[in-house]
């Protein structure tokens, strides 16, 4: 049984009972770059009480939308087959909200999972087709980045290796994915620091993800 039952036989009002509590479809987002362990889902969630945490993992659970799993030694939540179906609705979603973000607050932060997301709705795979491949390091704030573009494809690592440009950013990387704030304007105002590689490389990202404000 669904947490909430609003009493319309319909698809979305469905998927609104299973997914649509507070806090349900940003564990669904951190879950959908990896697997996680509790306690890495808390602190990627910092707000969440933890009692609300366990209840939405339980509510998910018995939706079928993610499971646990052992691995190593330690117990991880993954999305099911049935939960990575919310993908492009979570991308979608994603898009969809870009366009109402505004300003940053200062306590607003951004987590690894949350800008890997945000990526994932910006990624232009047919403008990345005609580009080399590139890699890039990304400082955003507290959260670090490791990101691959290979074609029509890209992924994000946690490890540390080689790349073509390395930078740093805070906020304003919303607006460089918009267009607002152009790649050499953003560099000469400090809003982001080439730390190493060309800052041409700058604009390449900028065309590979791009999502109107």
């Amino acid at each position: 049984m669904a947490a909430r039952d609003y009493g319309q036989y319909s698809g979305i009002t469905r998927a609104v009972e299973l997914v649509g509590e507070r806090w349900a479809l940003l564990i669904v987002r951190d879950l959908l770059v990896g697997p996680r362990r509790y306690g890495e889902l808390a602190a990627g969630l910092a707000r969440i009480p933890s009692n609300i945490l366990a209840t939405r993992l339980k509510e998910l659970q018995a939706a079928g939308v993610i499971r646990r799993a052992p691995r190593s030694r330690v117990i991880v939540y993954e999305l099911t087959a049935y939960g990575r179906e919310l993908e492009p609705v979570v991308l979608a979603l994603g898009a969809w909200g870009f366009k109402a973000m505004g300003e940053a607050r200062d306590e607003q932060v951004i987590t690894p999972a949350s800008m890997t997301m945000d990526l994932r709705s910006a990624f232009q795979p047919q403008v990345a087709l005609d580009l080399p491949a590139t890699s890039y390091a990304a400082r955003i704030g507290d959260a670090e980045l490791f990101i691959r573009v290979n074609g029509s494809a890209f992924d994000t690592i946690r490890s540390e290796g080689p790349v073509d440009i390395a930078f740093a950013t805070g906020p304003a990387i919303h607006r460089l994915i918009s267009g607002e704030l152009a790649p050499q304007r953003a560099i000469e105002t400090g809003a982001v620091e080439v730390l190493h590689g060309r800052g041409a490389l700058l604009d390449r990202f900028a065309s590979t993800f791009h999502l109107a404000a």
